[in-house]
């Protein structure tokens, strides 16, 4: 690559509605990195019945488009794994789509600001979709990202875990003075409900951390007897948490059909979260099995463990949350070590390559 500009059609993208950090997501900020291209990018994520795909369809943008019109659109929820998600949306989705806020002319913004992808009104789709009547094109979002790290807030999740262990050490803090930055279901909840969306997708791990959850930290006293210590003292806790969010979910959307009379169906995904890797910049090619050593910055090591609890919590007992759906679709990420954003000193996979597999693909091909 000699541009940085070439790097949309290396990613097979005609555009990218979204304007935020618009070469830092695509990998291409960093010129001594450009020489992963055009490998790095130019792979096809394939749903053939070989991969064990069966009943997986191939990525149609203008049906997926379609589909957020006249069904309903869709609300993301996560930290900045999430966000690039959303930025690959708005680059598998071009032309048929605008992106809020613009940041082009002002790059400074704060990370609770919500962003949205609007159906273009000079796309060519306009003419041919069924526009519901509570459909309007300049205020209906086919999808919004909102930047919410742990799905519950610290003071939630204070209470939690003193209604969990009411007896603690005297100078417990669960919390750090780490940043983070978090919403309640009650206010993002009402969001979905009202906003016109009918799928939830949410992804949290990556805060979950003994820096951000100060109180397991190593160097701590003990929390309470009988407490875990560091990481897994953090994942203990992270299955109450995410245990106690599911019903609250499912219940909420019970409420919201019973109100609606099924008017509109609606469902929440649960992605499982994508780890970074310490050695990312001397891997140059797609790997054909995962390497789990290397990842051990911040809770890396144990995304895996969190992911299992998640998804256990979902499966193990569907009748009690059958609207919650796990995706268990982080597999073709994490053979990917190749494909990060180039000016991380570690870092993961970027949201350009993740686009095509993070809506569910698996194979890949040359």
């Amino acid at each position: 690559m000699t541009d940085r500009a070439q790097a949309l059609a290396f990613s097979g993208f005609e555009g990218c509605a979204s304007s935020r950090e618009f070469d830092w997501h695509l990998a291409a900020d960093n010129e001594e990195h450009w020489g992963r291209f055009p490998e790095a990018h130019s792979y096809q994520w394939t749903v053939d019945a070989q991969d064990g795909c069966e009943g997986l369809e191939e990525l149609n943008k203008e049906k997926m488009v379609r589909d957020m019109v006249e069904q309903g659109g869709w609300l993301l929820l996560g930290d900045s794994i999430t966000e690039g998600h959303f930025f690959s949306l708005s680059c598998v989705l071009s032309p048929h789509v605008i992106a809020t806020p613009t940041y082009t002319p002002n790059s400074y913004f704060d990370r609770a600001w919500p962003q949205n992808l609007y159906l273009n009104p000079e796309s060519p789709l306009v003419n041919e979709l069924f526009i519901p009547g509570d459909f309007d094109i300049a205020k209906t979002p086919l999808v919004t990202f909102r930047r919410i790290d742990l799905l519950l807030t610290q003071d939630e999740l204070v209470h939690l875990h003193q209604s969990l262990y009411p007896v603690t050490h005297a100078n417990f803090s669960l919390f750090s003075e780490e940043a983070t930055w978090s919403m309640s279901p009650t206010e993002y909840l009402p969001l979905f409900f009202e906003g016109g969306y009918s799928t939830l997708v949410v992804s949290t791990a990556g805060h979950w951390t003994t820096t951000l959850f100060g109180g397991y930290g190593d160097k701590q006293p003990t929390a309470f007897t009988g407490a875990k210590r560091g990481i897994d003292g953090v994942l203990d806790f992270f299955g109450h948490a995410m245990r106690k969010w599911a019903g609250d979910v499912q219940s909420a959307l019970d409420d919201a059909a019973r109100k609606d009379r099924g008017a509109r169906k609606r469902q929440v995904l649960v992605r499982a979260y994508l780890p970074g890797h310490d050695n990312c910049h001397n891997i140059k090619k797609p790997w054909n099995e995962i390497h789990p050593k290397g990842s051990t910055s911040y809770n890396w090591g144990s995304i895996w463990r969190y992911n299992e609890i998640f998804e256990s919590i979902v499966t193990d007992e569907p009748k009690k949350y059958p609207d919650l759906h796990y995706l268990a679709i982080e597999r073709p990420g994490r053979l990917r070590p190749d494909t990060v954003q180039a000016s991380w000193k570690g870092g993961r996979t970027t949201s350009g390559i993740m686009s095509p597999m993070s809506w569910g693909a698996a194979g890949t091909h040359g």
